[in-house]
């Protein structure tokens, strides 16, 4: 037996290979794809609801407030979108430095509740020199009109 003798045999006319394709496709597109099988069923839930408006959750950022400190300093000078994603991560760092430091004293002094006595020693020690002075004086500013309101 050569190869030219199987050939022949193992190959089908051009015809039925279009019948036979077709008969294989069509009961492929009753089934669902594998894709779909393997989603979990909030996920499955989610995709019905893709048809419905998404709800975007808020992203909490500072940049409102960025802004609105840069307009009070330099009411002509605008800002990029890269550079208010920095300025947000670093007050976000700062937020971060500030409240771990307050927190260590709260737990140093065997307290239950982070007062603004703690926040002001914190700003003290993690902030530098002048920056500290003009934080803490801000800071009681702030507190002072906060109880006058309440």
């Amino acid at each position: 037996m050569a190869k030219g003798d199987k050939k022949p045999a193992e190959k089908k006319p051009a015809a039925e290979e279009k019948k036979s394709s077709v008969a294989e496709k069509a009961p492929a597109a009753e089934k669902k794809p594998r894709a779909e099988k393997k989603l979990p069923k909030e996920a499955a839930a989610s995709a019905a609801d893709k048809k419905k408006k998404r709800v975007k959750k808020p992203v909490e950022s500072y940049k409102t407030y960025i802004f609105k400190v840069l307009k009070q300093v330099h009411p002509d000078i605008g800002i990029s979108g890269k550079a208010m994603g920095i300025m947000n991560s670093f007050i976000n760092d700062i937020f971060e430095k500030l409240a771990q430091e307050a927190s260590r004293l709260v737990r140093y002094n065997k307290k239950y509740t982070m007062t603004s006595r703690e926040i002001q020693t914190a700003v003290r020690l993690v902030l530098p020199g002048e920056l500290a002075k003009h934080a803490v004086s801000e800071g009681t500013k702030a507190v002072t009109k906060f109880t006058s309101t309440t």
